[in-house]
């Protein structure tokens, strides 16, 4: 959660993104809430802009039953990879990697943790082409199997894309640093280190079946999500 979120918040400079309202609630506690509900008692939030400001909000969300660390990104206007690499050194084990502009239902995050193993890189994937919202803006994956070959935006050759849901070994920041360090800008994205693992076969992809997620990276996503998720609740009031 250390970008700007430019894109969704648009003029309005007094929102911080993971605070935008998504029918009535901030974006950040369904995130929280996914998380709990999952089993996670340990939480680590990597902040950038305006970090004093984001932290004091976000932690009158925190439930008591859930431990969390705060992980400054200085560089925090650069890509989203070296957000991952802020949390180098706070990390031991294999653990769960999301973003906090992403919304999931449970069975979702379900599905990927009953499915993992600890000596890849897993990516949640979404194979229902025909269902993904702004399809352009989303990140494309091509799969041979279960194993991911190649991902970006751009690719014309996918059958899968990605959710922004992972389950990551610890081996994963050792990538991210070769990455960085190829691009001749000190810099890297997500998808510039999970390439480079894909490489070296080192990525499998797991398929959310019929799950949810969205996005929330503009106000379409927005309206979207919200149209979804009533829907849903409309379904299922309970």
């Amino acid at each position: 959660m250390a970008g700007e979120g430019s894109r969704l918040r648009g003029a309005n400079q007094a929102v911080l993104k993971p605070f935008v309202p998504v029918l009535g609630r901030p974006l950040i506690s369904y995130t929280l809430d996914t998380l709990i509900h999952a089993g996670i008692k340990t939480l680590n939030l990597v902040v950038g802009y305006e970090s004093e400001r984001m932290i004091a909000q976000v932690k009158q969300l925190i439930p008591p039953n859930l431990s969390v660390a705060f992980i400054e990104n200085r560089d925090w206007q650069k890509q989203n990879g070296i957000s991952l690499l802020a949390a180098a050194g706070h990390i031991s084990r294999a653990f769960l990697l999301t973003m906090s502009d992403h919304l999931f239902d449970d069975r979702t995050v379900d599905r990927l943790l009953d499915s993992f193993d600890s000596d890849f890189l897993n990516v949640a994937v979404d194979r229902k082409l025909d269902s993904i919202f702004d399809l352009e803006d989303a990140m494309k994956v091509r799969t041979r199997g279960n194993r991911v070959t190649d991902i970006g935006k751009k690719l014309s050759d996918y059958d899968a894309i990605d959710i922004g849901l992972f389950v990551c070994p610890v081996e994963i920041f050792d990538y991210f640093e070769r990455a960085k360090s190829r691009s001749g800008r000190n810099d890297c994205s997500l998808a510039d280190g999970v390439r480079l693992m894909a490489g070296n076969d080192k990525v499998r992809a797991i398929d959310i079946g019929d799950g949810w997620w969205q996005d929330v990276d503009t106000p379409s996503m927005l309206r979207h999500a919200e149209r979804k998720m009533s829907a849903s609740y409309e379904l299922n009031p309970g």
